[in-house]
């Protein structure tokens, strides 16, 4: 509920606040489609991911047996870089790198795939934690484009709409005010003509 008092002064500072609105609008309604479209980006870009990771996972399933000869602790993850990108104003997590701690082993004795098996594992990890990432991102931006959808609701269907009303009203009491000023003096003026005579 927008709150004010019948004068000028009211009058001005709705002015004001209905200018500021109406000028900010098409900005937030500008962020509300870049935001929308980054949520979409980001969505169809995990979901890329999490396919990418499940076809690369298919890709060696002819090594499954071998996997059950193999050390899982050989790799694993050590740090995850995250970055941030900023996006319509909103700050969103991206990948920046992953570390690996690789134990060492023998490459004589060991069997020529496990070296292909430690690269297998760093790509799946890498795979997992990216499409991990853009899922956050997604959250992170649809978050933001609904707080943005709020604001512009908020602007177009009742403070825009609120303030023109309570500018309407004041100049409306202002205009009676005024006329009801003139008509009491020419009231007055004319009383006087009329004792004058």
């Amino acid at each position: 509920m927008i709150k004010y008092q019948f004068n000028k002064t009211s009058l001005n500072d709705l002015g004001k606040q209905l200018k500021m609105r109406e000028k900010a609008l098409p900005t937030i309604k500008s962020k509300e489609s870049a935001l929308r479209l980054e949520v979409r980006k980001a969505k169809e870009r995990a979901q890329e991911l999490v396919r990418e990771l499940e076809a690369t996972m298919k890709e060696y399933d002819y090594m499954v047996e071998l996997w059950g000869e193999f050390d899982m602790s050989l790799v694993s993850v050590e740090d995850v870089e995250l970055t941030v990108q900023k996006i319509a104003g909103v700050q969103i997590p991206l990948l920046g790198g992953v570390k690996y701690i690789e134990k060492p082993y023998s490459r004589f004795s060991s069997p020529l795939w496990i070296a292909d098996g430690v690269r297998i594992l760093k790509d799946l990890a890498r795979l997992g934690l990216e499409s991990e990432v853009y899922v956050k991102r997604q959250e992170v931006l649809e978050h933001a484009r609904k707080k943005t959808t709020q604001k512009v609701n908020l602007y177009e269907k009742v403070q825009i709409p609120g303030y023109e009303e309570a500018i309407l009203k004041i100049k409306r009491f202002l205009e009676d005010e005024e006329n009801i000023s003139k008509s009491s003096q020419k009231i007055i003026k004319q009383r006087i003509e009329a004792a004058a005579i």
